[in-house]
Order: structure tokens, then C-alpha cells, then sequence
């Protein structure tokens, strides 16, 4: 316990979170410094992107290739911090979810730390696959339970938002990692916001008739999803 709070102090991580996240993100940690330290410490940093960050349009980060998370799932994480559900993950067992990496502009975390602020940013170990032979350390940026209080209400998904991430996999990698999107996400059973025609997130992008059909296809099928599995008490 006492070298947890060690870590917890060294990583920057909010004394504030629950046990299990504290011991989940510091045993991420040691896998990667143990990594920096086998590897020199020469660092040279990236980060995983899992949502809005998968599509270009949105950054202008560069040197991206595709990876895979594994003991991770997504989250719609409904807060009082924003109007709408922050797309998180959390830790969790069995499942993987697809995404990109990035190199980290002149290794200065400062402009991303600024874009993604409502997040905690947590060191990556294992777990973490992708082909790429030049990260040396890999972070990505995640929204503990704990960190903000739950709206009264549910606060509905925004289409505009979606939409940029569907985009982002359908652009990235195929139409079969999109619907892994749905289905490695939880959270679906919120209200939905059609703001396309005044977009309330502020990197919005126009969306293809094809691309749009897709994401209203195959929102509507994992909303039907989730209602049977609520009714059958079978989900997560």
C-alpha cells in the first residue's frame, strides 16, 4: 500500500480515485517504466487514441498506425462536467478495443494535455499491441469514475460528436472495426442529440451520405441490442 501511494504521487494521479482504478493505472505504470528503464530511459512519447483522436481530421498529429488495447472497454461517462457524456475507458477484463497511436508533438505533452483536459492522462504497458517500432512510452487519456459527480439525468450523446469518430474508423480502418466501436462501448442506453444541423461539438466534420447512414444504422442496432439485453438482464 505504501509503495501505491508512492505512485500515485510520482504519476500525478488524484488521491481521490477508488482502489480498484488506483491499482489498475499504477500496475500500467510499472509495466511501462520498467520499459523506459530496459530501454535506457530514452523516451520517446506517444499516446493511444480510442476516439475522436482516431480521425485526422481533428489533429494534426502525424506518424499514426493502428493499435490495440486489451483490458479496456469504453465508456459514455455521464458527468456534470459537460452537457453531453464524455467518452472514456476504464479498466476491464477480456475485452479489447481498436484505435490509433501517435507521436506526441517535439515530445511535449503540453497541447494535447490542453485538448483532452477533463482527463486524467495514464501511462500504458501491457496490453497495449501496435506494430510500430518507435514509441518508447505510450500514455492514453482516461476519466476515472470518481473524478466528477454524476448528472440527475441522463445527458444525451451528441450525433455530431459520434459522427467524428465514426468517421475517423471508417476512414482508418474498415466498416467491421466501426461496429467493434459499438460493441466495445457501454453507455448506449443515454438519450441521443441529432445537433448536425447545428453541431455543438466544436471539430465537427461533414459526414458522407454513406458514412452518415452507417453510424445511424448502426446506432440504432446497438440501441436495439441493449434494450433486449436490459429486459433479459444480461448486460454489463
Amino acid at each position: 500500500m505504501a509503495r501505491l501511494v508512492r505512485l500515485v504521487m510520482r504519476i500525478g494521479l488524484p488521491p481521490t480515485l477508488g482502489l480498484e482504478s488506483l491499482v489498475a493505472y499504477a500496475c500500467y505504470w510499472i509495466d511501462t517504466d520498467q520499459a523506459g528503464a530496459n530501454s535506457g530511459g530514452m523516451t520517446r512519447p506517444y499516446f493511444f487514441g480510442y476516439g475522436s483522436l482516431v480521425n485526422r481530421k481533428t489533429h494534426t498529429f502525424t506518424d499514426m498506425s493502428p493499435a490495440t488495447l486489451t483490458g479496456w472497454r469504453r465508456v459514455w461517462r455521464q458527468t456534470t462536467y459537460a452537457p453531453r457524456p464524455i467518452l472514456t475507458i476504464e479498466p476491464c477484463a477480456g475485452v479489447t478495443v481498436s484505435g490509433v497511436i501517435a507521436h506526441v508533438p517535439n515530445d511535449d505533452w503540453s497541447t494535447l494535455d490542453a485538448r483532452e483536459h477533463a482527463y486524467d492522462r495514464v501511462a500504458l504497458g501491457s496490453g497495449l499491441s501496435h506494430a510500430s517500432t518507435a514509441p518508447s512510452m505510450v500514455a492514453t487519456y482516461s476519466i476515472p469514475t470518481e473524478k466528477f459527480p454524476q448528472p440527475t439525468k441522463p445527458r444525451p450523446i451528441h450525433l455530431s460528436y459520434l459522427d467524428v469518430v465514426i468517421q475517423g474508423y471508417l476512414t482508418e480502418f474498415d466498416e467491421a472495426t466501426a461496429m467493434q466501436f459499438f460493441a466495445t462501448t457501454v453507455g448506449w442506453d443515454a438519450p441521443i442529440k441529432d445537433d448536425r444541423h447545428n453541431p455543438a461539438y466544436p471539430r465537427h466534420q461533414s459526414l458522407t451520405k454513406g458514412e452518415r447512414a452507417f453510424v445511424d444504422k448502426a446506432l440504432a442496432e446497438t440501441r436495439r441490442r441493449e434494450a433486449l439485453s436490459d429486459a433479459d438482464g444480461t448486460s454489463p
